[in-house]
């Protein structure tokens, strides 16, 4: 496993669509490692592969305290959603913006794991969250995007973040 640089804010790849995964072989189960142990390092909840420039629908989500618990999504969809949750939102490849966020408060995906195995997950809260975030990734869409307003200075030294 490496370390991988993570993209910053003004770099186009993070407004391009990432095209799907179409070999499960070592080189993807490379990428899937290095973008969790990047994610776990930079003490982030969620990392898709454009942030760290790969143009492949790829999602490492790990909402655990422990970070200890990925959830490895190739292939993402959103296959259902309901109720609404607002609240802040920042991002790995945005460093210290944070902004107001409106998403579901239920998500279910359907995806491939590393060997191209289909599966279902679900999530509500952070974790409903972060599937969107990741998925909006996955289709050029950050979230600045779609916020409600971006905090101010203030109100972000008001988060302790």
């Amino acid at each position: 496993m490496a370390l991988r640089n993570i993209v910053k804010d003004g770099d186009p790849i993070l407004e391009k669509r990432c095209r799907p995964v179409e070999k499960f072989d070592a080189k993807l189960h490379t990428l899937l490692d290095d973008m969790a142990e990047t994610m776990h390092h930079a003490n982030g909840v969620g990392l898709a592969a454009p942030q760290v420039g790969m143009l492949r629908r790829v999602v490492v989500i790990d909402i655990s305290l422990e970070q200890n618990e990925v959830l490895e999504l190739v292939n993402p969809k959103i296959i259902a959603f309901s109720g609404e949750q607002e609240g802040n939102e920042g991002c790995l490849s945005f460093p210290g913006q944070w902004g107001i966020v409106k998403r579901p408060e239920y998500v279910k995906v359907k995806a491939q794991n590393r060997f191209g195995e289909e599966f279902e997950a679900e999530g509500k809260g952070l974790l409903a969250r972060a599937f969107c975030h990741e998925i909006d990734h996955l289709n050029g869409i950050v979230f600045k995007e779609v916020a409600e307003r971006m905090l101010t200075k203030k109100e972000i030294n008001q988060m302790n973040v």
